[in-house]
């Protein structure tokens, strides 16, 4: 139990930490993620308006049928190009990534790859 709580501990201390000098504008959303260990998800957020833009995942059915698993680094990055191209649509070329308590490498790294092969700048 002592060890489980410490890592919830630093976890939500990494979290704060990134998220302290982070804040998503409607020119500059936030890029946020969430990822599970059968999927990942990313959305575009606002802050200030307190307003999620644009948000995507790997459950879905247009991203299954691209990718048949959503828990893998492929997966990951499909979705960071697919968010790339809605936020493209909608005019949002920069963002400020936000990637939780997670750490960047692996499927973090893959989504922000991705985005960033899209054509989002951060």
């Amino acid at each position: 139990m002592g060890q489980l709580e410490t890592i919830q501990v630093r976890r939500v201390r990494r979290k704060h930490r990134v998220r302290k000098s982070i804040r998503g504008t409607s020119a500059r959303p936030r890029l946020s993620v969430f990822r599970s260990s059968k999927h990942i998800y990313a959305q575009l957020i606002d802050d200030f308006a307190g307003k999620t833009l644009i948000s995507v995942g790997s459950s879905g059915k247009s991203a299954q049928a691209e990718t048949k698993y959503g828990g893998n680094t492929k997966a990951a990055k499909t979705i960071g190009k697919k968010l790339a191209e809605l936020a493209k649509a909608k005019g949002i070329s920069k963002v400020a990534f936000d990637r939780g308590y997670y750490r960047y490498h692996g499927r973090i790294k893959a989504l922000a790859d991705g985005a960033r092969e899209g054509g989002l700048e951060f």
